[in-house]
């Protein structure tokens, strides 16, 4: 069984245990180095609690230091008493109750609730305890959710104790089992942001996912890329895996945990993250470097930004940034000898390639899509390489955009001494390689491994069912969407409104600690600049998705609207998503409309315009909810009917 804290024990054996003893299990079972300051802090703590909890003896447990998989940190205190998880956060000598520090215990509070299985249905009380603080009035209340999550509440070492005896009075229909509690299953699901961050302490992908091991095989996954990176190292060979998954399986997550994992300058071996998708470049190379200078400073370590900044960059790329390093001389191999592709359907095919070097590069005889050329690049190490491709299906969205299929068929007749490791899946229509698979039928080297194919989503359990009611609507079907809705509404509430103010209300309030919100809409809503939305404006990506509250440029702030091209890859807690409209709904299917001089023209069914819907479907309402939310709770929509709760036939009603 794993305690996931570094002290825990039934609270009668905490009172009658000596203070240093504790902290020195404490100690002992912690695998950081322990300042004096952190020692002092935690025997206040104990000593606190020894006195706050003699009511309360026979009644539940306590742990010290709980971690947090999803967050990667650790609670100052959890305690179980009767029918109530407490989750307290000491700030030890701080005299004031600070907005940041409430945050945080909430944050604490809802990873609880959404992740950790038997606290599903518990009341949770988070705790606010600065040690200097005077007493303020206490407050007990739940939060518009009714989850039995409470809002957080601001003790001093003074009245802690009648707080807690306040809390206890509520509702004491679900009381708690200790060892059901303690060994019950945690599912988190770390935005890729919260995980990218994990996994570069050195985190692997085990320690931040769910432990079902019957349900997830993220470390399976993992795994296999290893064994296809070791023996191509050992036999001197070239590999590529490509790796597929349902939608919110960890595609990335598992890109990330591989890149992290085969990197050791002592023995020459790097690896790097690619990806086209310049905003979440960006993001998540500022957010790895602001948590690299905060994790310097708390060790007394000083370290620059541009230190920090230059660390990070050669894990994370811009593909076509590394394509560009790869155009200077033809014959010089990348340092890397792993290279992670992702959304690697998305690289460009040869029209789309040879069109940008002509016009950019100046290169005008260039006759290679993306993935022959990125290829090319990692073949020219003399002993071995290996690529990851991670593969989406069916979420295209720019025009150009190749498909899986190029990079079978550049495999077969460019590199046919590279070993291919595929899974079965990837014969499913939405990947639309069936016909470059054939190309491999008599071919050698063509290896067939189900363990890279990620089956199972990790979406957290309020939005597991999302991508299936977001297909049937694009489906257009009323009948079974309106069933899935029925099943998730009320762990998933999604609401309608025309009036964006409305939404605007609606939305913070449903927010809770540091859950991120924000406005998304399509890149091709033109006209919503009466309600101030205007898509020729851009977000500034990293401002948008990283800076607090109190920053104008962040999305908190619901002033600047993201589209599809600024958030792909990326999550919200929250979404309100204002529809515009270029996409509509019609007896005869769903119909693409595209803004041009005064009015709206509807876009004919060419061979070129169906491909062009297609991209705009899946950057339409499916982009809105598959890539704008992070699965934790809900979005509203802005711009479409009535004030009222989503049902399908709203969004599937004739123009």
């Amino acid at each position: 069984m794993t305690i996931r804290a570094l002290y825990s024990d039934f609270i009668g054996n905490f009172l009658d245990c000596d203070p240093n003893q504790i902290l020195g299990s404490i100690v002992e079972h912690d695998s950081f180095a322990v300042e004096t300051l952190q020692r002092d802090a935690w025997l206040q703590q104990i000593q606190i609690l020894k006195s706050v909890l003699l009511p309360f003896r026979s009644c539940g447990k306590i742990y010290f230091e709980y971690s947090i998989p999803r967050m990667g940190r650790r609670i100052d205190v959890v305690v179980l008493i009767k029918h109530v998880v407490f989750v307290i956060e000491f700030k030890v000598n701080e005299t004031k109750y600070k907005t940041n520090a409430i945050e945080q215990v909430w944050d604490y509070a809802l990873d609880l609730k959404n992740f950790h299985e038997p606290s599903h249905h518990l009341t949770i009380a988070p705790i606010l305890v600065p040690t200097g603080a005077s007493s303020v009035s206490v407050n007990i209340a739940t939060t518009v959710h009714d989850d039995g999550l409470l809002i957080p509440i601001c003790a001093s070492i003074d009245n802690i104790g009648k707080v807690i005896e306040l809390v206890l009075e509520l509702d004491e229909s679900h009381p708690i089992n200790l060892q059901t509690w303690e060994t019950g299953r945690y599912c988190p699901t770390p935005t890729i942001i919260e995980a990218a961050q994990s996994l570069y302490r050195g985190h692997s992908v085990a320690d931040i996912s769910r432990n079902d091991a019957t349900a997830i095989n993220l470390d399976r996954t993992s795994n296999a890329i290893a064994e296809i990176i070791r023996q191509s190292k050992e036999q001197s060979r070239k590999s590529i895996g490509f790796v597929t998954g349902v939608p919110g399986a960890g595609k990335t997550l598992v890109g990330l945990n591989v890149a992290t994992q085969h990197i050791d300058n002592k023995s020459d071996l790097y690896s790097v993250f690619l990806s086209g998708n310049a905003p979440l470049v960006a993001v998540l190379r500022e957010a790895l470097a602001r948590d690299k200078i905060e994790r310097e400073v708390l060790a007394g370590r000083k370290i620059t930004k541009g230190a920090a900044r230059s660390e990070v960059k050669l894990f994370i790329q811009n593909v076509h940034n590394f394509r560009d390093e790869g155009l200077i001389d033809a014959s010089q191999p990348p340092i890397e000898h792993v290279a992670i592709f992702d959304e690697a359907q998305r690289a460009w095919d040869v029209e789309q390639t040879s069109k940008f070097m002509r016009q950019k590069k100046g290169i005008a005889d260039f006759n290679k899509s993306e993935p022959e050329f990125l290829i090319s690049c990692l073949d020219r190490h003399q002993d071995w390489a290996v690529i990851v491709c991670l593969v989406g299906g069916g979420q295209e969205i720019n025009t150009g955009e190749a498909g899986i299929s190029e990079w079978l068929k550049t495999l077969a007749t460019s590199f046919p001494h590279w070993d291919v490791h595929i899974s079965s899946d990837l014969h499913e229509t939405e990947y639309a390689a069936n016909k470059a698979i054939e190309l491999f039928a008599e071919r050698d080297g063509v290896h067939f491994n189900d363990d890279l194919h990620l089956a199972v989503s990790l979406r957290s359990f309020r939005a597991e069912k999302l991508s299936s009611l977001v297909k049937l609507i694009l489906d257009q079907n009323e009948e079974e969407a309106r069933s899935v809705l029925q099943s998730i509404e009320h762990q998933y509430p999604i609401v309608i409104t025309r009036s964006l103010i409305k939404a605007k209300e609606w939305i913070k309030t449903q927010a809770r600690g540091s859950e991120r919100y924000g406005i998304v809409v399509s890149s091709q809503a033109h006209r919503l600049k009466p309600y101030a939305i205007d898509i020729k404006s851009p977000v500034d990506p990293v401002h948008w998705f990283l800076d607090n509250k109190d920053d104008v440029r962040s999305s908190y702030y619901l002033e600047d609207a993201a589209t599809e091209f600024h958030v792909q890859g990326l999550e919200l807690d929250w979404a309100c998503v204002v529809w515009d409209g270029d996409f509509r709904y019609h007896s005869t299917g769903w119909r693409h409309y595209s803004f041009v001089g005064d009015r709206w023209n509807k876009v004919l069914k060419t061979a070129r315009q169906l491909a062009d819907i297609k991209l705009k479907r899946n950057a339409g309402l499916g982009a809105s909810v598959k890539n704008f939310v992070g699965g934790l709770e809900a979005q509203a929509f802005a711009g479409s009917v009535v004030d009222k709760i989503l049902d399908p036939a709203d969004l599937l009603r004739s123009d």
